[in-house]
């Protein structure tokens, strides 16, 4: 009997041993464990809130949220290739030497861009049923130039130009596809504004993000930022295809054109027992008049991107250096546009017309006033509401196509809208860079191109408010 408990006492004894090695290694390990948890959660915990955000109301279900995603990717690698490009082209060499070079870029890229981009809506919309691929092709195209962007803007050699036009083809591509997938990807009560604002907006917050890091890249040296933005690009590619198989149908579609007239406003018509398909004057007035509106806004955008650049370069704000006068700008045109992409999505779909004539009217008064004061305080005024007003006005534009176009065409005219809408830009960006570096002389000129737009269009504007136009069922 005491041998018995004798051993079970010395068993119990080891046990408790045992029990204490265990438990300490148990602790050791939790310990380990705690430690890499917090230093995965800042990543984790960023990753999910992210998730969140943008799958919320229903956009994870619909798919919506993986196209936010997908923007925001797209966003931060443009922003890298931007960042590079910049500080080859504009930043390397004296202020002549540089709009000699930048002079030389626009007519290397964006002249044949202004020839190819009216193609590339009519060319995608050929293309319904491989609308993934078109993005995801567009994304690795970019990664391919990327990584021969890297070599060229270390050599300074003359592949630096058609590379540069294929990655802004390949962007304009991807935009006028993304365009025509957001209908297709709506949440039950949805607008498609609120939709719209919603990518954008993903873009603009993941394009804030990049540029820092873009700066960092480029003070190791002028290709990493495009090793950044291949390694963006590639994995862009494979995000692509993971929306859902509806982007890639074409139910109920057809091509439009972006005139208007009495006979062309209701859809396909019977003749002969025969669909008539609608062309492109589907869309309706008020959209027409709303499109010219965005053009001039777009036109203003390029205009002010390239000679604001050269003019803060040359002559900075009072008591800045000239890469402080124009973060100062750029800041502020940012600040713009992500508030009118906000208020975009709070207005909804309310009174587009009137929207866009009354932020077309503030931007000339704007531009008006800074051409007559001009001083820092105007400049950076003008670019926020210039970035406000094109944001909020292409939202508008995007809720009148909802409305006004029959969703037969809806797909193609929001292609061919954008389309158009980057050729303005690029005409705009031509006048920026031949004009004097004379401030009130180019918010002059400013002021004119949004005058032009405005006078053109808002008498059909408010005609199109006053008479209303009848609601149509969103796309399926």
């Amino acid at each position: 009997m005491a041998a018995a408990r004798s051993s079970q006492g010395a068993a119990g004894v080891g046990a408790a041993k045992g029990g204490t090695r265990s438990g300490g290694s148990g602790r050791m390990t939790g310990s380990v464990r705690a430690v890499g948890r917090a230093l995965h959660f800042p990543v984790t915990g960023t990753a999910r809130g992210i998730r969140r955000a943008t799958h919320a109301h229903g956009a994870g279900e619909s798919g919506l949220g993986k196209l936010i995603e997908l923007h925001a990717v797209n966003g931060a690698g443009d922003v890298m290739i931007t960042v590079a490009l910049a500080s080859t082209v504009f930043f390397s060499v004296p202020t002549d030497e540089a709009r000699g070079r930048v002079a030389l870029y626009l007519a290397i890229t964006m002249a044949p861009f202004t020839v190819l981009a009216p193609v590339i809506g009519p060319l995608l919309d050929r293309l319904p049923h491989g609308r993934r691929a078109a993005m995801a092709g567009a994304m690795f195209a970019r990664a391919m130039l990327a990584l021969l962007l890297s070599g060229a803007v270390v050599t300074g050699s003359l592949e630096l130009y058609p590379a540069a036009l294929g990655v802004l083809v390949a962007s304009r591509s991807y935009g006028v596809v993304r365009s025509a997938v957001v209908p297709r990807l709506l949440p039950p009560r949805f607008s498609l504004v609120k939709a719209n604002s919603r990518v954008t907006l993903g873009g603009l917050l993941a394009t804030g993000v990049a540029a820092p890091i873009g700066a960092g890249l480029q003070a190791l040296g002028p290709r990493y930022p495009l090793y950044g933005a291949f390694v963006i690009f590639i994995a862009g590619t494979f995000l692509s295809f993971t929306l859902p198989p509806k982007v890639d149908s074409a139910k109920g579609e057809d091509r439009a054109l972006l005139v208007a007239d009495e006979e062309h406003l209701h859809g396909p018509q019977l003749i002969k027992d025969k669909v008539r398909r609608p062309g492109l004057r589907t869309v309706g007035t008020a959209v027409t008049h709303a499109l010219g509106a965005n053009a001039a806004l777009r036109c203003l955008s390029g205009f002010l991107i390239f000679f604001l650049a050269f003019l803060l370069r040359e002559h900075p704000l009072t008591g800045e250096s000239a890469a402080v006068s124009l973060g100062i700008v750029g800041v502020s045109a940012g600040a713009g546009n992500a508030l009118g992409t906000a208020v975009g999505a709070w207005l909804k779909s309310r009174a587009p017309e009137i929207i866009i004539v009354t932020v077309v009217a503030c931007v000339l008064g704007a531009a008006i006033t800074a051409a007559i004061f001009f001083g820092a305080f105007l400049v950076a005024c003008l670019t926020a509401v210039a970035g406000f007003s094109q944001a909020l006005a292409k939202l508008s534009l995007d809720a009148l196509i909802q409305r006004d176009v029959p969703e037969l065409v809806r797909t193609s005219a929001f292609a061919r809208s954008e389309t158009l809408l980057q050729v303005a830009w690029v005409f705009g960006g031509a006048i920026g860079i031949v004009l004097p570096l004379n401030g009130t002389l180019g918010l002059s000129v400013a002021a004119a191109i949004v005058a032009v737009g405005w006078l053109t269009t808002v008498r059909g504007l408010l005609g199109a408010a006053r008479h209303g136009s009848p609601v149509r069922s969103r796309v399926a």
